[in-house]
């Protein structure tokens, strides 16, 4: 007889409220980060800062390279959230998008936006 860790019970009304409050947050975040580059590019229009010539331009440019890769990345995370809200809706949520099967409740409350099995996950790298 072998021994097995019990499963962590998964609500559904949980995660969705986990998705819900982290939707909120990459939300905020996301409109802050506009916020800020719009900043930077308002800042350097004040300026007459050359990019590639004044010393102060490399540090706008890399400011404002920052702040979008940052803001972009807030808005991926936002799109997977709203992805996984997608397949509790639909009733796919929990099952592997490449092989159909339950995707580990561990899995899920560490990651809710998972849409892979562990497995499948592992093969794609």
């Amino acid at each position: 007889m072998s021994s097995h860790p019990p499963s962590p019970q998964l609500s559904l009304a949980d995660v969705v409220a986990a998705l819900e409050a982290e939707r909120a947050d990459a939300t905020a975040q996301v409109l802050d980060l506009d916020r800020a580059v719009a900043g930077v590019v308002e800042a350097s229009r004040d300026s007459n800062a050359d990019d590639e010539h004044d010393p102060e331009g490399a540090t706008i440019a890399f400011e404002r390279a920052q702040a979008i890769a940052v803001r972009d990345r807030q808005r991926s995370r936002l799109r997977e959230v709203d992805a996984a809200l997608g397949r509790v809706a639909d009733g796919t949520f929990g099952r592997c998008e490449r092989c159909g099967c339950e995707i580990a409740p561990g899995r899920l409350l560490a990651r809710p936006t998972s849409h892979t099995c562990v497995t499948c996950a592992d093969a794609r790298r």
